[in-house]
């Protein structure tokens, strides 16, 4: 499905989406008053930002560790075939898995790179033996087990 055509954006959408992204919690009096607008255009510019897909989704971060997910791996994947129904079944597969919570199709050595978060050692084996190993179009995988968090941000800049 497409994502309606949107204008471009002028440089009060882009003071909104900045400060949307680091807190979209605020009324719209106080966002408002952040990209110095009004109110009532700081609704219609969301609204429409919103319609036009510009923001995709207003979401919680969660903190894994805080949630019982202590284990975060970046997992790089190569295919067997790079045919379009192998290739659209993985990323299928991979949308299913509730582990999974970025996928990437990139180029380069890997044909995917997979973050996965999980509780331990343990769930991230069954995690391989379920959605990786069990998949005949896997050629092989590479796994990076993080050790610490440096930098996550979950924003575009603007």
């Amino acid at each position: 499905m497409d994502k309606p055509r949107t204008e471009p954006l002028d440089d009060l959408d882009r003071r909104i989406l900045a400060v949307m992204q680091q807190d979209n919690r605020l009324s719209f009096a106080e966002l408002a008053e952040r990209v110095a607008s009004s109110a009532a255009s700081c609704v219609r510019r969301v609204k429409r930002l919103r319609d036009a897909g510009v923001i995709v989704a207003d979401i919680a971060i969660v903190d894994p560790k805080l949630v019982g997910k202590s284990l975060t791996a970046v997992i790089n994947i190569e295919l067997e075939a790079e045919r379009r129904d192998l290739v659209d079944a993985f990323k299928r597969q991979m949308r299913d898995a509730p582990e999974v919570t970025q996928c990437y199709m990139v180029t380069g050595d890997a044909d995917f790179v997979v973050v996965v978060t999980v509780e331990d050692i343990t769930a991230f084996e069954a995690f391989t033996q379920k959605w990786l190993y069990a998949n005949p179009n896997l050629r092989k995988f590479r796994s990076m087990i993080m050790l610490d968090r440096v930098k996550f941000e979950p924003r575009v800049a603007i």
